[in-house]
């Protein structure tokens, strides 16, 4: 039998006394004795905050994207010794898969948006510039900066791997370190990831701490900087959440809770549809995925009264092949709970749901395997007497249990739905687009997701309880009121957002952006002749200027084909409430400015990849003398590929100095031959001619 250790202010720490004992799910053998006795968990967070926090706030977010990557390549190469610790919990290997790959794979996911999505700096701009004086003089911009304090992740037992790393990667990635304290069952599991984490030597210091055993007392070393995530019952949340420090001094909190999640079988997918054999296939799934231990699996079968026997006996029959049994025979198809402890509780559920319920199904053969000694339980399906029963809609039994539903019409399957009290996710399974549309707007605000299933996505769908890191994963009321991941929108809950107020030099220096009204440095030449390395944000150039002619216009539109009214009538654009004559083509006007800023030969720009941003801000006529304004708005280093990413503001403007259209011009452009990447030189202090 193992004592886990915690690793704390760098390192491997075994506790001070005796612990819980763990027992195997399948045996009822001991597997770990699990305390935090000793660890001082004071010292824990301020390692967190004065070491962890500031390496990780002094990298970028590329780096910090690179070391998600690298861990989550390590852990699944090293994955076959979690797999094998992983049975022990009770999961055959397609539940740990989920658990292991799925987790993995989240690092890997965050690790590509970072790198796609995020600029290569340490602040994250929000949105556009605000204009606050007319003359451009005074800007103010919204800056997300990382928090300078630490996550404090409590989790639950049924993911111990997944669970950890979902909310691991939008922390590091935001620049956060995290301190974990996995849920006792399963924390040898955690405990062993954590110590190929730690292995595999890719995370500073103090980014990652592992606390094996209880935390009590940790929330009162907590303040206004930090952040508490939660995954567990709705019960415990609201316990923690009213934990005095964490109100008096507005300690972020997120909770992730249990939920009575429901799918609704639409009133056109009777039987004989494909839809209706795609219902029964999402619930069996869903109540024997991990033994029906899912924070997201389905509590709830919402089915059209009429053809509720129908789905009954395909339910009864669906389950009658579902092997249960010892989770290390490939053969066994739903394993064990996590304990005996968790399946007694179960059990306790089903009888507190069997006073409004009858049994559908509450058996089946235990294959290889003692059900006395380990933690095994029949997959239970039932069906409410009383649609409208409280127990039904407020009971969870986390297992492998769902109750059948009957409902009368679509406005009641929304009504019955809500009676969850808010959940996690619902599924909406018909063929009829429209059906499918109408319930997905009413049972939203209800729920943090929303899938909806017909034959043409049978094939491609990612499932009921599957959360994904590019999806929300919360939901709101008893489900917890929080959300994850969700992509970028899970870093920015470790994130501070700033409204900055200053010249535009200034938010220029901040953002490492170029704002409009900045500084403009035009004496470098054509800077389309300049390296990656050696090109400054605020690099311009004022070209020469092209009259647009009558000839231009009508080659344009005879070479494209856009014989548009405006372009080629000159009655009917006169009589225009908007261009009150002939005008050219907008994609002309941005032809013309290609050919006024590209520079011909090869050079360092390497292609142009598109445009962002474009809009036409005045029509312009024959005559119209056109100028580009092109700026270096934004650099992004692509570290090894030898090229990094420039954004450049072109403002197109007429002969009266109007602007009549402005983009973003996106290109590669090479780094020098023999850099890496130099560090841009201070917005402001270049030594060309500046001006505004």
């Amino acid at each position: 039998m193992l004592t886990l250790e915690s690793h704390v202010c760098g390192t491997w720490q075994a506790p001070t006394g005796d612990g819980v004992i763990t027992r195997h799910a399948v045996t009822g053998e001991p597997v770990a004795a699990v305390s935090s006795a000793g660890i001082d968990l004071e010292a824990a967070v301020a390692h967190a905050r004065d070491v962890g926090g500031p390496t990780l706030r002094s990298m970028t977010f590329h780096e910090r994207a690179a070391l998600l990557k690298g861990i989550g390549l390590y852990l699944m190469a090293e994955k076959e010794l979690l797999y094998e610790l992983s049975t022990a919990t009770g999961a055959t290997r397609a539940d740990s898969w989920i658990d292991l790959e799925g987790g993995a794979g989240v690092l890997l996911s965050y690790a590509s948006k970072g790198r796609r999505e995020l600029p290569d700096g340490n602040v994250l701009l929000d949105g556009e510039p605000e204009v606050l004086a007319r003359d451009g003089s005074f800007l103010a911009a919204h800056v997300a900066t990382p928090r300078q304090g630490v996550a404090v992740q409590i989790n639950a037992f049924n993911f111990p791997v997944w669970g950890m790393l979902e909310k691991l990667a939008p922390a590091v990635l935001a620049g956060v370190p995290t301190i974990v304290k996995p849920a006792t069952p399963t924390a040898f599991l955690t405990e062993a990831m954590v110590r190929l984490v730690v292995e595999s030597s890719l995370l500073p210091d103090g980014a990652l701490q592992l606390i094996c055993g209880s935390v009590d007392g940790i929330f009162d070393h907590l303040g206004g900087q930090d952040h508490v995530a939660f995954t567990g019952s709705a019960d415990t949340a609201t316990v923690l959440r009213s934990h005095p420090t964490l109100v008096s001094r507005s300690v972020r909190f997120n909770a992730e809770a249990d939920s009575l999640n429901a799918a609704i079988l639409g009133m056109a997918a009777t039987p004989g549809t494909a839809e209706f054999d795609l219902f029964t296939t999402e619930v069996v799934r869903e109540m024997t995925v991990k033994a029906g231990q899912k924070c997201t699996a389905i509590r709830r079968a919402l089915v059209p009264t009429a053809e509720i026997d129908a789905v009954a006996d395909a339910l009864a029959t669906a389950l009658t092949n579902v092997r249960v049994g010892d989770p290390a025979d490939e053969a066994t198809t739903m394993g064990a709970l996590v304990s005996t402890t968790q399946r007694d509780e179960v059990r306790g559920a089903v009888m507190s749901l069997r006073s409004a319920t009858n049994v559908v199904v509450d058996a089946c053969t235990f294959h290889d395997v003692d059900p006395d000694v380990g933690a095994f339980l029949a997959p239970t399906l039932l069906r409410a007497i009383d649609a409208d029963a409280r127990s039904v809609h407020a009971t969870e039994a986390f297992g492998p249990v769902c109750t059948l539903v009957g409902y009368d019409g679509p406005e009641d399957a929304v009504r019955l739905a809500a009676l969850g009290a808010g959940s996690l996710v619902a599924s909406v399974v018909t063929p009829d687009v429209n059906e499918a549309a109408a319930l997905t707007l009413d049972i939203a605000a209800h729920h943090g997701r929303v899938h909806v299933l017909n034959a043409s996505t049978a094939a491609t769908s990612t499932g009921h309880g599957s959360p994904l890191p590019t999806l929300v994963h919360g939901g709101p009321g008893r489900a917890g009121g929080g959300e994850e991941m969700g992509g970028l929108r899970g870093m920015r809950h470790h994130m501070q957002t700033t409204a900055v107020q200053g010249s535009p030099d200034v938010l220029t220096a901040v953002t490492g952006q170029w704002m409009p009204g900045a500084t403009r440095y035009i004496d470098r030449g054509h800077p389309f002749k300049l390296h990656f390395d050696d090109l400054q944000v605020g690099t311009a150039i004022r070209t020469g200027s092209r009259t647009v002619t009558l000839d231009d216009i009508e080659n344009f539109a005879h070479n494209t084909g856009d014989h548009f009214y405006a372009h080629m009538d000159e009655a009917a654009a006169a009589a225009s409430p908007i261009f009150g004559g002939r005008v050219a083509h907008g994609y002309l006007v941005l032809s013309l400015a290609a050919g006024l800023f590209v520079w011909p030969d090869p050079g360092p720009v390497l292609a142009n990849y598109g445009v962002d941003r474009c809009r036409f801000a005045k029509p312009t006529y024959p005559g119209d003398t056109l100028t580009v304004w092109l700026t270096a708005k934004r650099k992004t280093l692509r570290t090894g590929a030898g090229y990094g990413e420039v954004a450049w503001d072109a403002q197109v403007v007429n002969q009266d100095d109007e602007m009549v259209a402005a983009y973003d011009v996106l290109t590669m452009v090479a780094n020098r031959p023999g850099a890496n990447s130099a560090p841009d030189p201070a917005p402001g202090k270049d030594q060309g001619q500046g001006i505004t």
